[in-house]
């Protein structure tokens, strides 16, 4: 889509007009930034020979990985040529491993670094997973960022909660985590505590399953106990199809694989396929 945006712009002399109906990826983050990314323009158009358009398409994504890292994004492991489109791609396999003229490479366009040529099917995945956090990564650092702790109900307003110590958000209360991100683990812990009750009340695989106190976003969320209850409380209706099968103290693999399955199998049900494995 960015590819297509583009050459568009360059096609159509009348393409302005269209913009506010369907505006480009570029547009969208001048947008949720408030001013442009320094070196990309939200409207540049893209040349029509295709080496030079997978150059240009390949220093864009390469800036705006930098600029998202410089904003705290973590995307060390998506590499520019990850968002190419697949015919792009190719082309950069080609010139890189000397299918295509040289040149292009004495330019000092492309580093002479060894590179991973990908299979179709292998690109297609690691692509769409690679766009899916870029996606994720925007989010957190454009969007997350705006959300006022004002709105977040603070776990330790609950009654059961107040014996528990709270996750605070004052900038220099944790060296690991943002305040925008201790507010998603306000969040994790409101519901959880919230929900657990509701979810498990039946359940004949570990009844209730006792009070926690979420700080991070691994060990903490391992059982998949504490997504499912986010889940549920916004769908439900997944509670006796889903999450009263899984296991409330799951004590082995066999069991936290269980778990995981049905978490999974959950997020497809709302068609949330985000390419999560088990």
């Amino acid at each position: 889509d960015v590819c297509i945006v583009q050459l568009t712009i360059a096609q159509e002399k009348n393409f302005k007009q269209k913009l506010d109906k369907d505006r480009g990826f570029y547009d969208m983050l001048l947008r949720l930034n408030g001013k442009p990314i320094p070196g990309i323009a939200a409207s540049q158009s893209l040349p029509l020979d295709p080496v030079k358009r997978m150059f240009q398409l390949h220093w864009q994504h390469s800036e705006l990985l930098s600029f998202l890292k410089s904003q705290g994004a973590y995307l060390s492991h998506v590499m520019p040529e990850f968002l190419l489109a697949p015919e792009d791609y190719k082309i950069w396999t080609e010139v890189n491993t000397g299918l295509r003229v040289r040149s292009m490479r004495s330019s000092g366009k492309l580093s002479g670094k060894s590179i991973f040529v990908l299979e179709d099917s292998t690109f297609e995945t690691i692509s769409k997973r690679a766009w899916t956090d870029v996606l994720l990564q925007i989010y957190k650092v454009f969007v997350l960022t705006r959300v006022s702790s004002r709105i977040v109900p603070d776990p330790s307003s609950l009654e059961s909660l107040q014996n528990m110590p709270g996750i605070k958000s004052e900038p220099l209360y944790s060296n690991i985590y943002s305040r925008y991100e201790r507010a998603v683990l306000i969040w994790l812990n409101k519901h959880y505590e919230k929900n657990r009750k509701i979810v498990w009340k039946d359940s004949q695989r570990g009844g209730i399953p006792p009070m926690r106190w979420i700080v991070n976003f691994d060990q903490d969320l391992l059982d998949g106990l504490v997504l499912a209850a986010q889940i549920a409380a916004y769908c439900p209706y997944l509670i006796p199809t889903h999450f009263i099968k899984m296991y409330t103290d799951p004590r082995t693999h066999e069991q936290l694989l269980h778990n995981a399955l049905i978490l999974v199998k959950a997020l497809h049900a709302v068609h949330l396929d985000m390419d999560i494995k088990v």
